[in-house]
């Protein structure tokens, strides 16, 4: 059966290796500016060079949105297969991606049935938006259909995270609700989510192991115990750890696996190399 829709997203989706090519969906790079140099994230720095780049700078990277040039690229892409396309992408609250989606589509394909998504998530809450899509599309389910159903997830999505500091999204003005918390965690870890579309505070804990006791916690509240959950662990530079807590997530909601993904660099840039 042909797909219903072509599907265009960002690096931001932090989707598994080799998921997109494989299925032919676009994927356009955020931008990791250090200094006077710009790269596309996962096109002309590696994840392991952009780490290390990180850690050993004394000034915190900027990210910017794809150009709509970029976003015009794609589009051409997906529509040589499809007439009607799906853009999906992170927060307007986080990240200027749909800005760029809107201005490329308004000056190069304003007739074109292209429909942005503002998902209100980002990382693998955005890449299990986008699976589905893609999922979906490849059933033939109408594309109209395929945006209820994006909308439905969206709103089903939860994202916990760990910090080692409110540092880097402080810094990086993308601290959103979390901002309550700063000058007041010197000695506690905080939990923090993304909720409506920014960053907020979710719990203060002690220490770090009981604030990954309390990830284990949540999920095992949230998560159906059988195979309709979708539950993954992301991290910025902190692959035991992830590993670990995966194991300790399969077991306790009863999946085979939990996949372990890595946070994208420019994700990474604002929540700090340890998230």
């Amino acid at each position: 059966m042909p797909r219903s829709c072509a599907i265009v997203t960002d690096t931001t989706a932090s989707l598994p290796d080799g998921y997109a090519s494989d299925r032919g969906i676009e994927v356009v790079s955020q931008i990791v500016i250090f200094g006077d140099e710009s790269f596309a994230e996962g096109r002309t720095i590696s994840r392991q060079q952009f780490i290390e780049r990180l850690v050993a700078s004394n000034k915190l990277p900027k990210t910017a949105a794809p150009a709509p040039g970029e976003m015009v690229e794609a589009y051409g892409r997906a529509l040589a297969h499809s007439s009607t396309v799906l853009s999906i992408h992170p927060s307007t609250l986080v990240s200027g991606t749909v800005r760029s989606a809107e201005t490329a589509k308004a000056s190069a394909y304003p007739n074109m049935d292209i429909r942005i998504i503002d998902t209100r998530s980002i990382a693998t809450g955005l890449g299990a938006i986008v699976q589905q899509a893609v999922a979906e599309s490849e059933a033939g389910v109408p594309a109209d259909e395929i945006v209820g159903h994006v909308s439905d997830l969206a709103s089903r999505c939860r994202i916990y995270f760990m910090i080692p500091s409110l540092e880097y999204l402080q810094r990086g003005g993308r601290i959103g609700r979390a901002s309550a918390l700063v000058g007041s965690v010197l000695n506690v870890k905080p939990i923090l989510t993304f909720a409506e579309g920014q960053v907020s505070p979710f719990e203060k804990v002690r220490t770090r192991r009981k604030a990954i006791d309390r990830l284990v916690e949540l999920a095992v509240d949230e998560c159906p115990p059988d195979s309709s959950s979708w539950l993954t662990v992301m991290h910025g530079d902190n692959e035991a750890e992830a590993l670990a807590l995966a194991e300790r997530l399969a077991k306790a909601v009863g999946l085979s696996e939990v996949p372990v993904l890595t946070v994208g660099s420019s994700i990474t840039t604002h929540a700090g190399p340890g998230v």
